[in-house]
């Protein structure tokens, strides 16, 4: 019989209104059909964006799961999807996947098969699933734009609060020392 692999799952939300419980279940079978066994949860509810270099319970758990890696902890990080460990983008992702294969691990994720192949096969999907995301992202951005320019010009107010309005709640005031 198979020995089964040690397996770290990384869960992440970054609102409020998710819940890290939506992805447990999924990952579970996943490790199950997989013959995976979890040894450890990295359960955050941090931006993995945050002015593009994430939030601090990110970055911090981000390095805690390459440390353990390379501490043999386990050889495998199951993810529900590959935008749940990073939303910087493809060199942040190819980082991360590198990172874990020099610590002795690997990436897989739920969500996209495609990353639970042969390492050449991870690195080439990934820069086309990265170069995709990106090209989604400037046209989203574009589209905006061109919204906000239409409303502009049908003398519509765009962004901020339209003049005179008033504040839902007091503002904190920096008091100078």
């Amino acid at each position: 019989m198979k020995e089964q692999r040690l397996a770290a799952v990384w869960f992440r939300v970054s609102t409020e209104e998710q819940q890290t419980s939506n992805q447990i279940p999924e990952v579970e079978r996943f490790c199950d059909h997989h013959d995976l066994r979890i040894v450890r949860r990295f359960v955050l509810n941090d931006s993995a964006w945050q002015n593009g270099t994430g939030g601090a319970e990110y970055v911090a758990a981000l390095k805690e799961v390459l440390d353990s890696a390379w501490r043999g902890e386990y050889s495998v990080v199951v993810v529900w999807a590959l935008d749940r460990i990073t939303r910087l983008g493809i060199e942040a992702l190819l980082r991360i996947i590198r990172q874990l294969r020099e610590n002795g691990a690997v990436l897989m994720s739920v969500q996209e098969s495609w990353m639970n192949g042969s390492p050449e096969t991870q690195d080439l999907m990934a820069s086309v699933a990265g170069w995709m995301a990106q090209r989604e992202s400037a046209r989203k951005s574009e589209q905006v734009k061109i919204g906000m320019a239409r409303a502009r010009a049908e003398g519509k107010v765009v962004g901020g609060r339209k003049k005179g309005a008033k504040d839902l709640k007091p503002r904190r005031r920096r008091v100078a020392a």
